[in-house]
């Protein structure tokens, strides 16, 4: 994972989120696939796309939300999953950006639960 990526996940999850750093950078980081979105020459967004297609750690800095970045970020790390030739994508979205994801698709399934003290709901989009 690149140190912008890194850096952002670190200003959004544990300092903004309160998430615990233990539980934010975790051993999966080695074998997912990170993304970084820049504006201009500022990274402001990443996200992972793990081996078997779930996606995770979206985080957009807060100077730059309300943007689009993030819908552009997620359009790219869909078509990324379309390439590796993924049938669907899932993920585990806070609750409060559901309506976020299911603007591109995916449909949330399942109860709310907790994770890292955070309510999240599974969401998944099919690909094929």
């Amino acid at each position: 994972m690149s140190e912008p990526c890194s850096h952002i996940r670190r200003l959004v999850f544990i300092q903004e989120q309160s998430v615990d750093e233990s539980e934010e950078l975790d051993a999966l980081d080695a074998v997912c696939t990170h993304f970084l979105i820049v504006d201009g020459q500022i990274p402001c967004g990443t996200a992972r796309l793990l081996p078997d297609g779930h996606i995770g750690r979206v985080a957009i800095l807060t100077t730059h939300r309300g943007l689009g970045l993030g819908a552009r970020l997620m359009h790219h790390v869909i078509e990324h999953a379309r390439a590796k030739h993924f049938t669907e994508c899932a993920l585990s979205a806070q609750t409060h950006a559901t309506g976020f994801y299911e603007q591109l698709g995916f449909v949330a399934h399942g109860a709310v639960y907790m994770d890292a003290g955070i309510p999240h709901r599974d969401m998944t989009l099919a690909l094929a």
